[in-house]
């Protein structure tokens, strides 16, 4: 069965990240980094990048689309006619990166001895379409269905073109007869989008060019422009899906975390100890996380994964991005260092390179459907600069005997405590027994 990603469903009109300054406070996690849960948790999980500063903005979009990609049609209102140079293809492996680094993430301790004085613990988690028409019927004119095509591209393995219309539903049928797979019922959805004399931004893939480029996958889309908006349209996406969905967005911004303003931004719950056992079934421990987490506020938040200086981690998933990467990202504002991504040689030493100054990333995610998210998705960047990962922890306990010494004997009593505790936190996490 064919699946439609976000990104082929979606409209996107563009972001704002307000610039804003505040005392950035730093708060370590002790442990060892153990595993993750990415975004290859969810089947049906798209992924956006956004890039914001001032009212400029880069966004990138993965297409998880699995079909033939001659029906493939991604359509994206956006506030001007885009040049060429505006529209880019992305890298696959940046995503793929940037979940890694950002994703909640598992962590373990273990108890010190208690017959040994007591030592100070400290950090161990650095790491460093076609549509066929009916028989006798004629195609209508752009012209007759109030369409205009602005500018046509081809941009890697992409043919696109931009549009303006002011009809919603002379757009729809325009593209329909264009063999671009259209949700039935667009023409109510895009007819705010005309009244705010958007243009559209409309791709279907070059066969031949994707041959020639030898690729098995579509590579995502960028574009750049400026706006002083910061939105998420997400209605259009909802319109023939079948049920919910998950959206994770990574907002890179200059200073502060991002966070929704029409619908809540909710931690998910982290820093909590758990049973040992989880080790080995994170995956379905996280997946089931979420999903209760989301029960319990009827799917209608947004939940904050992750929020970090790029600079660095701890304890880290994956490296923080490097330079490079932020700049194909889209991140503007990092000045050109040459030499920036080769390693230092420093007193007989190789280290790595510096990672990115002034580059924060916000991970949010949302599970939705048509009745829990009505309303497209709207943004801002708060003065917030505190650190958060969704973090969970697993205490192994000291191997010793109860007869060591009399401080063995409280560890015991102690322990079996904790080790109720922790399966209770499991249980009232997950909704499993």
């Amino acid at each position: 069965m064919k699946q439609y990603s976000f990104a082929i469903k979606l409209f996107i009109v563009t972001v704002w990240l307000f610039g804003q300054t505040a005392q950035n406070h730093l708060h370590a996690f002790c442990g060892f980094y153990v595993a993750k849960a990415d975004a290859s948790l969810y089947n049906k999980a798209s992924q956006v990048v956004f890039v914001r500063n001032g009212n400029r903005s880069v966004i990138s979009m993965l297409n998880d689309y699995e079909g033939d990609p001659k029906e493939f049609a991604m359509v994206v209102p956006v506030p001007n006619v885009l040049k060429r140079g505006q529209i880019n293809v992305g890298e696959k492996a940046l995503f793929e990166h940037i979940d890694a680094y950002s994703a909640p993430r598992l962590v373990e301790y273990f108890d010190r001895d208690p017959c040994s004085p007591a030592i100070m613990e400290r950090s161990m988690g650095m790491a460093g379409g076609s549509v066929k028409m009916a028989k006798g019927k004629q195609k209508k004119s752009a012209k007759d269905l109030g369409v205009k095509i602005e500018a046509k591209y081809t941009v890697g393995e992409y043919d696109i073109v931009i549009l303006s219309g002011e009809q919603s539903d002379g757009l729809e049928t325009w593209l329909k007869q264009g063999g671009y797979k259209i949700p039935k019922g667009a023409a109510k959805v895009l007819k705010p989008y005309i009244a705010q004399k958007m243009k559209f931004f409309v791709a279907k893939v070059n066969i031949k060019e994707k041959i020639k480029a030898g690729l098995s996958y579509l590579r995502p889309l960028q574009m750049a422009f400026e706006s002083e908006k910061f939105m998420l349209p997400i209605r259009l996406g909802l319109i023939n899906s079948k049920g919910k969905q998950d959206l994770l967005i990574y907002l890179l911004s200059k200073d502060g975390r991002v966070e929704t303003t029409n619908y809540r931004t909710v931690k998910i719950p982290s820093g909590l100890e758990i049973p040992v056992h989880l080790k080995s079934d994170f995956a379905n421990f996280y997946r089931a996380t979420f999903e209760e987490s989301a029960k319990k506020e009827n799917y209608k938040v947004a939940f904050l994964e992750y929020f970090w200086d790029m600079a660095w981690c701890d304890p880290c998933a994956a490296d923080p991005l490097s330079h490079e990467e932020l700049r194909k990202l889209g991140v503007f504002w990092l000045k050109d260092q040459k030499g920036m991504s080769k390693p230092r040689p420093i007193r007989g030493r190789v280290m790595p390179p510096p990672r990115a100054a002034n580059v924060r990333l916000t991970r949010l995610h949302i599970r939705y459907d048509k009745e829990s998210f009505p309303d497209d998705l709207m943004f801002q960047e708060t003065k917030d600069r505190r650190n958060f990962q969704g973090r969970y922890i697993l205490r192994h306990a000291w191997k010793g005997d109860r007869q060591e010494c009399s401080q063995a004997e409280n560890y015991f009593q102690n322990l079996e405590e904790q080790m109720e505790k922790r399966a209770q936190t499991a249980a009232r996490l997950t909704g499993w027994d």
